[in-house]
């Protein structure tokens, strides 16, 4: 019989639940200089996500 296979990497309850608060958030920023659009991508909680967005 084999053995079972373990996960190295434990979670707990609470880390979990806290990385649910997450947002990935990527905005489109146009250069001054160049014209060209570039991407900002950032991790927000999800109650800053309004005012990450509004933010230039």
């Amino acid at each position: 019989m084999a053995k079972a296979a373990k996960t190295a990497i434990k979670t707990s309850a609470k880390g979990g639940a806290e990385s649910k608060n997450y947002t990935k958030v990527i905005k489109t920023v146009r250069s001054p200089k160049t014209g060209a659009y570039t991407f900002k991508e950032s991790m927000v909680h999800k109650d800053k996500v309004k005012e990450f967005l509004s933010a230039k």
